[in-house]
């Protein structure tokens, strides 16, 4: 078994304003999973910069950004990364190109981790409903394009408030839903905004929100988490 989890850490500006890398990888830590998607981990203007200098992903984490960045001091593309344990093969990686008024992209994986081979795709789809769908289904074409299939994650931020329609039901078709609950707003969590989806080589066996005390002040979201395992 693994475990899987997604977070849009803002740019790790928490609900306090303030910009504090190490706050978010006290909450990357508490969570300890072994592959994680990241959403708004550069900032976004000028060179990218990635908001966790690299020096600390090496020295406090047992992680390490998959190779999906378009700038050398990315972490990501459009704000997506992949972080995967350091013992972890990455087999392949690239960045998917989506459909969007203003630049958006998703980040996909294959990687061999936990006595798993799966593929893991990060996203953060739009806040218009069109878009959104239209992002989906490029993510679920890349996905079916593949030359080797795989058991595989889709996880981010998809922006919809929706319970069961829009770019859900396109995902429905043929992912299951982990459980994990609202996620957004972290003082307040609501909305289940981000979302972990799994095809059906893979059961999930847990899901949840990390909800801790650093967590509720580290970003607007809160992390989701799933344990899966081969179905």
């Amino acid at each position: 078994m693994i475990k899987v989890a997604s977070y849009n850490m803002r740019k790790a500006i928490g609900t306090d304003r303030r910009r504090r890398p190490e706050r978010t990888l006290e909450v990357l830590n508490e969570i300890d999973a072994d592959v994680i998607a990241l959403q708004e981990c550069d900032r976004r203007l000028g060179q990218r910069m990635g908001v966790i200098p690299e020096h600390m992903l090496e020295e406090h984490t047992d992680w390490r950004a998959v190779p999906v960045a378009a700038r050398a001091r990315s972490m990501g593309w459009h704000g997506n990364a992949l972080l995967v344990r350091k013992s972890a093969q990455v087999i392949d990686c690239e960045r998917v190109e989506l459909p969007a008024l203003e630049p958006r992209g998703a980040v996909s994986a294959d990687v061999r981790t936990g006595g798993l081979l799966l593929r893991v795709v990060g996203m953060h789809l739009d806040l218009s409903g069109l878009w959104r769908r239209k992002q989906a289904a490029a993510v679920l074409s890349h996905c079916e394009s593949a030359a080797h299939r795989m058991p595989t994650v889709l996880m981010g931020d998809l922006n919809e408030w929706s319970a069961a329609s829009g770019c859900l039901r396109d995902f429905a078709r043929h992912h299951s839903f982990a459980a994990t609950g609202p996620s957004f707003h972290a003082r307040r969590p609501v909305g289940r905004l981000d979302r972990i989806m799994v095809s059906p080589e893979l059961k999930i066996v847990d899901a949840g929100v990390h909800a801790s005390a650093a967590a509720r002040t580290a970003s607007d979201h809160l992390p989701i988490w799933a344990i899966l395992d081969r179905a």
